[in-house]
């Protein structure tokens, strides 16, 4: 699993330790954390190494049947910062790891892609297939992985699978960095009792996903029949915006929550919904945990670990 240190790779590391899987996970640790994996002990083969660097994905893919791969330099404004660095990440990182797997003839590779590869388009919901419109460089590299993810299950029979994320949330999900969601910064000054940054009307809406719904997904579509080179939205199909999250969390934290309005950013798709239908037929998805007890899990997560009385 590449990325397994992560916010989300880290969640199907304990998914997969539960079922008694023997799991092995490539992270440089920009941004994921060692911490994350500390539970599991021995019980991971932990292998620290960037996507970048070919000699070290074809060692750590040595013995693998099934790849995850989670890597990826996130955050939309971040890549329009610097979008080269964006690019050797997810895209020339993303070619090493196909071409490590093939080479190691692994039996399947799950890839994650990206709601924003919509980007501008207006269609709802958003159905694979449709026009694609990206408008940050971030979206752009998760197209073009994709595109990748295609080309070797025609060209060189590799079995791959690319599955677009819709916004998701949940345990392990950093609230500390600058490019940081808006579920967990919202959280994180909730607790602190600061303001809640929103940029432009907050009506901009989006397909919030709980974490365990992705890691249910990437299991399902690792071993799934008939679905190579295949593409799949994974969400829930509801459509909440920023002003909803907001109530929501006053609603948890039991006070009201001031809000503080600046910009709109650069780069920023107004709304997103999902359609969930072809992975809820081909893979055997299912919404296991929605929007509101997602919340709430996380709301009770980071309470417990980042407020007054954890520290």
């Amino acid at each position: 699993m590449t990325g397994g240190a992560g916010f989300i790779g880290s969640n199907i590391v304990a998914e997969l330790r539960r079922r008694g899987e023997a799991v092995r996970v490539f992270d440089n640790l920009a941004t994921g954390l060692e911490s994350n994996l500390a539970a599991f002990g021995a019980d991971v083969d932990f292998h620290r190494g960037d996507l970048r660097d070919t000699a070290a994905v074809a060692t750590a893919m040595r013995g693998v049947t099934h790849v995850l791969h989670l890597a990826a330099l996130g955050s939309v404004p971040r890549s329009i910062e610097d979008p080269a660095q964006s690019n050797d990440v997810n895209v020339a990182g993303t070619l090493n790891v196909l071409v490590a797997a093939r080479d190691a003839a692994v039996a399947r590779v799950v890839s994650s892609s990206s709601s924003s590869v919509y980007g501008a388009s207006l269609e709802l919901p958003k159905r694979v297939g449709q026009f694609l419109d990206p408008i940050s460089p971030y979206a752009v590299t998760k197209q073009a992985a994709e595109q990748y993810t295609r080309v070797f299950a025609r060209v060189y029979g590799l079995s791959t699978v690319a599955l677009r994320y819709f916004n998701v949330f949940g345990p392990n999900q950093r609230p500390d960095s600058a490019y940081a969601a808006v579920i967990p910064k919202f959280m994180a000054w909730a607790l602190a009792a600061q303001p809640l940054v929103i940029h432009g009307d907050g009506l901009q809406a989006r397909d919030f996903t709980y974490v365990a719904n992705v890691v249910s997904a990437n299991l399902l579509a690792a071993t799934a029949d008939g679905v190579d080179g295949e593409v799949f939205n994974i969400a829930c199909g509801k459509s909440y915006s920023l002003l909803d999250i907001a109530d929501a969390l006053a609603a948890a934290s039991g006070h009201p929550l001031e809000r503080r309005h600046v910009d709109a950013r650069a780069g920023d798709v107004r709304k997103s919904l999902a359609d969930i239908e072809p992975a809820m037929q081909k893979l055997g998805y299912r919404v296991l945990v929605e929007f509101e007890e997602g919340l709430a899990r996380t709301w009770e997560v980071f309470r417990e670990r980042f407020g007054p009385a954890a520290n």
